[in-house]
């Protein structure tokens, strides 16, 4: 009888939001406007010829080199950040290996890391979800081989300095130590090129956020070049469809179509915070695209009656020390207006804000 590998048997599901999700989706950090005109007008102009061609990633590597103020061969494109993730997984952990993380965080790194046979040690963050440095640095050993960081974390929205960064890097020569920078553009707050002092760190990014491209997948992975050239055997060399290599440089270009979304979405999560403070409401300052909350036993209500008036909100109780938590996104200043509106009725219908305001 066919048997998966054990360490398959035992890794977690990931469960993303399904069914039906017609509304303002604020649940899954999207962009909620999309992507440039210039990437539509992109699009219109692929031709036949180009979808029967293999894709050619190294015209493109190049161009977000530039982009990022690195070299060519200190970066690779990915199929998104999840195939990042995978990549230096499956480049760096094998069974007996230790990979770190510090929960609440994004699940696919305990997903890729168990799935190899590693043992996954989840660290708990500090009281108000900041990150415990000291913690992380104790459990480091000489099984340790991957320490992934969401930076700004998901879903927490709380920064790591870079210096705590470089000190962990400091720690665990022996380790991959990966930060995934998936929400760099709301913060502007990166360790990119630390790997030229420290060659075991790797940083991620993704077009799938602020550049709207997440049905597109597209990422980039960036580390010391003899380092991504071990990474690059374990990927196929076309895990990056030609549509998205096409649109990307168009995405690229338009730089103040991005500088207008992270301006517009930094105001509404400062709306949204200043609401959250004004009704009593437990959060925690973000440094990401959307702000978690703490609504408590009316954490269900709430994400309902949100549904009911056509927004979707994330809800987080299930992770680590997020009982009772939802998430919600940020985005244009017309749809951040309709979730301030819904979210003060709603406050009230759920009996939330009649508590809060006496």
């Amino acid at each position: 009888m066919l048997k998966a590998r054990a360490a398959v048997h035992n890794v977690k599901t990931y469960h993303p939001p399904l069914g039906d999700r017609r509304g303002l989706r604020l649940d899954f950090n999207e962009n909620t406007v999309g992507c440039s005109p210039r990437v539509l007008q992109c699009l219109q102009k692929i031709s036949r010829e180009q979808l029967a061609r293999y894709p050619e990633r190294a015209p493109l590597e190049a161009i977000v080199a530039s982009h990022l103020g690195i070299q060519p061969d200190e970066l690779l494109l990915t199929n998104g950040t999840d195939e990042a993730i995978h990549l230096v997984c499956q480049t760096y952990l094998e069974p007996g290996n230790e990979a770190l993380i510090v929960v609440p965080t994004y699940s696919m790194y305990e997903i890729y890391a168990a799935a190899t046979g590693a043992r996954v040690v989840s660290i708990p963050a500090d009281e108000d979800f900041r990150f415990p440095v000291e913690q992380l640095l104790e459990r480091i050993n000489e099984r340790t081989r991957l320490i992934a960081i969401a930076n700004p974390n998901n879903p927490t929205g709380i920064l790591v300095p870079a210096s705590e960064v470089l000190r962990i890097a400091e720690a665990a020569p022996q380790a991959a130590v990966l930060i995934d920078e998936a929400y760099f553009e709301f913060c502007s707050k990166t360790v990119l090129p630390s790997f030229r002092q420290f060659p075991n760190i790797f940083v991620s990014r993704t077009f799938s956020k602020v550049y709207g491209l997440a049905g597109l997948r597209i990422g980039v992975l960036a580390g010391n070049p003899e380092q991504m050239s071990l990474v690059r055997r374990v990927g196929s060399p076309y895990s990056v469809n030609s549509v998205a290599l096409a649109c990307l440089p168009e995405a690229l270009a338009d730089q103040g179509y991005i500088q207008q979304y992270v301006k517009e979405v930094l105001q509404g999560r400062q709306q949204l915070e200043h609401e959250l403070r004004s009704s009593g409401i437990k959060y925690w300052p973000s440094r990401a695209n959307f702000v978690l909350l703490r609504i408590g036993g009316h954490c269900r209500d709430f994400v309902s009656t949100m549904r009911e008036r056509g927004i979707l909100i994330r809800d987080r109780s299930s992770d680590y020390g997020c009982e009772g938590c939802v998430r919600v996104t940020l985005g244009s200043t017309a749809d951040n207006r309709q979730l301030m509106a819904a979210l003060r009725e709603v406050l009230v219908q759920i009996g939330l804000g009649e508590k809060v305001n006496g």
